[in-house]
């Protein structure tokens, strides 16, 4: 397509505008500012709670665009008041988690249940994993009964994420594929983290749930990530873009590509194919 019709920009964060010390790519806040001047929304698109993103946000100066969280589970957009609301929201099976918590509690205890609610995040016990999770995204677990939470109804469940040794994720990965849980989609998003939403959420429909807020068709759409979970939105947008950083079979999801997380490769590519035409 024509790269100067493009109307609507959504981007990864970790590995994408983050470089390897989980640093914002310094280039980007100016480069946001010629985008913004063009009238042209950039989102963000993240597995990352709201608490994790709205930061980002913060020091970007996006505050006003929406935030994609959980993958698609949850998009969110501040008000005047300062206060977000849900767009879109997308919970689990309330029966379906009660039944995933159950099989972890009795055969595979080793495993760290993380259950996020809306911008909350909450755990059975602090162990070794939560603290680790709680290092990298900077946020603290609550602590409660996760049992006892799931028979508060009007609590919403957008995603679990169970950590645990390599060996025991996949197991458990395995166990629960035959289970045949209709509405939950699980798929792992490093060696030993698997993460649990419902199955329709993903980045792509969210792709299509902003065109349509933003009434943009989605071939003026760009798009740029570097992981797995980010291809369908990659290969769904006008314009997909992958990062140099990424895998070789993300790579090969779009024929555009951009320098790596280390070397401003979002900002090159809004430069390259908005800005500076």
């Amino acid at each position: 397509m024509d790269s100067r019709q493009i109307q609507l920009v959504i981007s990864d964060i970790d590995g994408t505008i983050l470089n390897d010390h989980h640093l914002v790519d310094d280039q980007l806040k100016d480069t946001l500012l010629a985008l913004h001047k063009k009238a042209i929304p950039f989102i963000l698109a993240s597995a990352r709670s709201p608490k994790g993103m709205v930061p980002i946000t913060e020091e970007l100066n996006i505050t006003d665009n929406p935030i994609v969280c959980y993958n698609g589970a949850l998009v969110l957009k501040k008000q005047k008041s300062g206060h977000y609301t849900s767009l879109f929201s997308h919970e689990l099976d309330r029966e379906e988690v009660r039944l995933i918590v159950d099989v972890i509690n009795s055969q595979f205890p080793e495993v760290a249940i993380n259950l996020y609610s809306g911008s909350e995040w909450y755990v059975a016990k602090n162990d070794k994993w939560t603290k680790m999770e709680a290092v990298i995204t900077n946020e603290q677990p609550i602590e409660r009964n996760l049992q006892l939470l799931l028979l508060d109804f009007k609590l919403p469940v957008h995603k679990l994420l169970l950590i645990g040794e390599s060996e025991e994720i996949n197991q458990l990965l395995e166990y629960f594929k035959h289970l045949n849980l209709k509405n939950s989609s699980f798929y792992l998003s490093k060696n030993n983290y698997m993460e649990i939403t419902h199955r329709e959420v993903s980045k792509d429909k969210a792709l299509i749930e902003l065109s349509k807020y933003y009434d943009v068709p989605l071939e003026n759409t760009m798009a740029i990530g570097d992981n797995f979970n980010d291809i369908p939105m990659l290969s769904l947008a006008g314009l997909g873009i992958v990062m140099d950083n990424a895998p070789e079979e993300v790579k090969k999801s779009t024929k555009i590509k951009t320098t790596d997380n280390n070397n401003y490769g979002v900002s090159n590519a809004l430069r390259k194919f908005i800005i500076d035409i």
